[in-house]
C-alpha cells in the first residue's frame, strides 16, 4: 500500500483537445484520501475524457494530473496497479462465465479470488449463484455486480466508475449506490461520474461539468444552499404552453421543465400566485397548481448555466 498525503487524486488546469475540439479545458479539482466524489454533468461534458487521463488510458493535452502523487504519464505502471477502473460501457468479456471473469482478472493483478474475497464479499455473494452463467447473459445489473467485483478483485487505493449506474433500473442503481458506501467506509476513494443529478447527494463533494468546465465543487448540501433565489413549482393542463406563456411573463426569470412541473424562478424576491394564477387563466390554462419548494442539485446545476 502506498502511503499518502491528504489528496490522494490532484488535477491541475488539465486540457484535452481532439484535433480542433476541446473536450476538457482547464479543469483543476482535488479528491481527499476516503472520499466518494462525484463529477456530475450531462453526456459531452467530458467526464470520460477525464477519467480516461486519470485511468492512465490517455494522455492529456496540457495540465498536470496526480494519482497518489505518482504522475500520470511517467508512472502509470504504479498507477495501474493501485487503480480499480469500471468503465461506462460493460468491458469484460462476455463468452466467459462470471467467475472466469473474476478469477482472470485477479489473476492479471498476481492475486487470488479468495485473497481479497472479503473485500467483494457483500458485492459478490449476489451474483455467485450465477457464477457458472456467460457474462454475456446477464441482466444490467448483474453485469454491474460483475464488472464492480472485477474492478475490486486487487484490493485497489482508488476506484473510478464511468457512469456506473446508466441504462439500469432504479432499484439497481439504489442498490449499487448502497454498495459504494459501504466500501467507502472501508476507505477505498472513489471517484464517479453520473449524469443523474439526484445521484450527487450520495456522495461528499461534486463537481457539477458542462462543456469541459467545472462550474462549482462542494459538498451537495452547500451547493444547494449557494442557490440563493427563491423558486416555484407550476402545472397545468398544458404544460408545452405553460413553458411559452410564462417564459412571456415580465415577473417570470427562468422556466425549466421537471416531470410534471416547471420549475421557476421571480424578477422580483416574491410571486403574487393569487395574480400569476389569474393571468394564466386569462390566456386559456385550467387546473393551474402553484407552490413554492427548496432548490435541488438539478436547479443549481440549470442557474450555473444561464
Amino acid at each position: 500500500m502506498i502511503k499518502q498525503t491528504k489528496h490522494i487524486i490532484k488535477v491541475n488546469q488539465l486540457r484535452k483537445s481532439y484535433e480542433k475540439v476541446e473536450a476538457v479545458k482547464g479543469v483543476s479539482f482535488s479528491v481527499s484520501n476516503g472520499e466518494l466524489f462525484g463529477l456530475i454533468g450531462p453526456d459531452g461534458a467530458g467526464k470520460t475524457s477525464i477519467f480516461r487521463i486519470l485511468t492512465t488510458l490517455m494522455f492529456p493535452t496540457d495540465g498536470n494530473v496526480s494519482m497518489m502523487d505518482l504522475d500520470v504519464v511517467k508512472d502509470y505502471r504504479f498507477i495501474r496497479n493501485n487503480l480499480g477502473y469500471m468503465p461506462q460501457r460493460f468491458s469484460l468479456y462476455q463468452d466467459l462465465s462470471v467467475e472466469e471473469n473474476l478469477a482472470f482478472f485477479a489473476r492479471i493483478f498476481g492475486t487470488t479470488i479468495e485473497e481479497n474475497y472479503d473485500l467483494i464479499k457483500d458485492i459478490y455473494i449476489q451474483i455467485e449463484p450465477f457464477k457458472k452463467r456467460l457474462a454475456g447473459q446477464l441482466s444490467g445489473g448483474m453485469k454491474q455486480k460483475l464488472a464492480l467485483s472485477c474492478a475490486l478483485i486487487h484490493s485497489p487505493e482508488i476506484l473510478i466508475l464511468d457512469e456506473p449506474t446508466t441504462g439500469v433500473d432504479a432499484v439497481s442503481r439504489k442498490e449499487f449506490w448502497e454498495m459504494l458506501i459501504r466500501l467507502k467506509e472501508k476507505g477505498i476513494t472513489i471517484l464517479v461520474s453520473t449524469p443523474y443529478m439526484d445521484e450527487a447527494n450520495m456522495c461528499d463533494r461534486v463537481a457539477l461539468i458542462q462543456n469541459g468546465e467545472i462550474m462549482s465543487i462542494d459538498t451537495p448540501a452547500k451547493i444547494i444552499d449557494d442557490f440563493g433565489r427563491k423558486l416555484w413549482a407550476v402545472k397545468s393542463d398544458n404544460i408545452y404552453q405553460l413553458i411559452l406563456d410564462l417564459k412571456k411573463m415580465e415577473s417570470v426569470d427562468t422556466v425549466f421543465p421537471f416531470g410534471e412541473y416547471l420549475h421557476i424562478t421571480s424578477k422580483a424576491d416574491e410571486f403574487n400566485e393569487e395574480r400569476l394564477i389569474s393571468d394564466l387563466e386569462k390566456v386559456g390554462h385550467s387546473n393551474i397548481r402553484i407552490q413554492q419548494i427548496k432548490a435541488n442539485i438539478e436547479d443549481c446545476f440549470m442557474q450555473l448555466m444561464q
